[in-house]
Formats: C-alpha cells, structure tokens, sequence
C-alpha cells in the first residue's frame, strides 16, 4: 500500500519519524512509505497516496483533499471535531482515529485529579502561596460517588483507577449501554437524576452537536455542594463561566481541567485565577514515550482488519462525528 505520513511541523513531540514506523510495522506487509510536513511535501505523494496519516492540524491543512487514489485517512488522535464539517472527505473515504492510544495516561490523570480534589489541595495550594498554615483535614476517596461523561477509552481508563481507589463510579453515554469498568452505566436522558448524588463530575467524551455545552449552568448547579469536576474531553462541552460562578461561590469545591474552549488558554482568562481551578495544557492522556508506537499499534490492528474484510475498530462515523 502506499502510505504517505502527513506530520506537524507545529508539534514535533508526537512526529512519526520513519525508524518510529519501521519499528511498529515490522510484523506488517512492506508498505511505501513517505513522509512530509509541508504543502509540498504532501503534492509529491498525492497522485499515488492510498493511505493518509497524520494529526488534525497537519491534515486541516491540506483540506480541499485531492487524492485520486486515496482509500484511507487515519487521524493521529482520538478526537476528530477539529476536522469537522467533514465534506473535505472525498467520497467513499473511510476515516479512522486512534482511539485506544490514550488510556493509560487518562486513567491516571483522572484519578491524580480525583484525589487532589478529594485531599483539597488546590485549596492548600492557595494557601501555601499566600503562606498562610490552613489545616483542612478530609475524609478518604473510597466510597464516594463519581459519575463519568463517556465510556470510551478516555472514559473507561478512569473509571479503572477510580474503582481502584473504591470510588464508586456510574458511567452515561448515549443509550446506557454496560460497560464492565463501570459500576453502573445510565443515558444521557438520567444525567439530571444523577449529578446530585454525584461528588466527582469526570467529563471524557467526544465533542459533537450533541454534547456541546451539555454541562452547563443548570447541571452543574444540580451537583451537591463540595464537589469536584475534572474535564479531560473537550473545553466546550461545559460552560466554563458557570463553573467559575459556582466554584467562586463555594457550591463546587474544586475542578481540574486540560481541555478549553480556546487552546491555549488567554492570558487573562477567568479560569487562571479562579479559585481552586488547577488548569494543564491539553496533556492529561499523552505519554511522550509510547504515544506514537501505541497510535501505529491502532492503525496496522485496523488495517488487518481491513484486509480481512472485517469491521475496523476506529472507524469513524462524520454524521455522528466520532
């Protein structure tokens, strides 16, 4: 197959360099592999690329995509929204993303967060600063109550680590379908019903129309007084100037957020200054040191599908935009 790497010249972090590749395709027919960061680059592979790989950013540039013989594009990320609306795809294109990369990271930045908030320490961070000697003794996570947006990767490695620490954790997706990493799973449609018995509110789905601005002002006032939010999905699947509100009027005792409405986050933003926010860069499910061998791992699993005429895991549906 020939195969042209599409990387961003903007994030050489998570570049796939071509030793990266040959190592991780060792057990995979020969393919003819190029690789590229620039317009250019991308001109001289375009008449014969049949598989297209490559991050958002790398691939919003190449858009109107002109590639008579392309049969695949395999998104270096889980999260596709930045590509949306999808009509660059030519026509009978499958698109695939790299879900299952980001797990193990995930899971331990959910539940670094939820014992941060549980132990109060963006509240003793306050004061160490202020230095000031604030004693805030707390009781222990195990046995609380988490409810978890997403029961995917991101979702699903979460609510591991929190059932590891005894939280017991509800997850919501779009029908309640189970999950054996959740206690329990419910539909969006009983997400009221639950946030008030909720003590940890874990935001890890994708982005689409439909759970744009879903936590918003309503529910985040309908969680119980003390507790925490972590968001590790995307910035505008909650409406951060609510959470501002309540956290600055003590309902909410603390949040953890790596995803924003606009990245980077603006100097000036409210959430820098908010009481008890903890704000990271976008990095709570990317490991440096795997990232990319674990991605090429996705992409040849979907491919051997592929070839045997199976479903592939990662395909993504753009109606649904995931």
């Amino acid at each position: 197959m020939r195969v042209h790497v599409q990387n961003d010249p903007d994030d050489p972090e998570f570049l796939i360099a071509p030793e990266q590749w040959h190592a991780a395709a060792a057990d995979e027919p020969q393919h003819e592999v190029s690789f590229g960061a620039t317009a250019e680059d991308f001109r001289r592979a375009r008449d014969s690329v049949e598989l297209l790989v490559g991050p958002p950013a790398a691939l919003r540039r190449l858009r109107p995509l002109a590639a008579p013989h392309l049969r695949l594009v395999f998104v270096n990320a889980a999260g596709v929204d930045g590509l949306a609306p999808f009509d660059w795809l030519p026509p009978g294109v499958v698109l695939l993303n790299n879900r299952g990369t980001h797990g193990p990271k995930a899971g331990e930045y959910v539940a670094m967060a939820a014992l941060m908030l549980a132990a109060r320490l963006p509240d003793l961070l306050a004061a160490q600063r202020a230095q000031r000697w604030h004693r805030l003794p707390t009781p222990v996570l195990a046995g609380r109550h988490a409810a978890v947006i997403g029961t995917g990767d991101l979702g699903s490695a979460g609510a591991r680590q929190l059932r590891a620490l005894g939280v017991c954790v509800t997850g919501v997706n779009t029908r309640g379908t189970p999950h054996p990493e959740f206690d329990a799973v419910v539909p969006v449609a009983a997400l009221d019903a639950l946030l008030p018995r909720a003590a940890l509110l874990v935001l890890a789905c994708p982005l689409t129309p439909a759970t744009l601005g879903m936590i918003d002002r309503r529910r985040l006032a309908l969680l119980p007084a003390g507790a925490g939010v972590v968001n590790i999905g995307r910035g505008k699947l909650l409406d951060a100037a609510a959470l501002c509100d309540l956290l600055e009027a003590q309902h909410l005792g603390g949040a953890v957020l790596d995803v924003f409405d606009r990245e980077p986050l603006p100097t000036g933003d409210r959430l820098w200054t908010t009481r008890n926010v903890i704000v990271t860069p976008h990095l709570s499910c990317d490991d440096p040191e795997s990232y990319t061998h674990r991605s090429l791992g996705v992409l040849f699993a979907n491919l051997r599908a592929w070839r045997a005429g199976q479903a592939m895991p990662n395909l993504v549906d753009p109606a649904r935009g995931y």
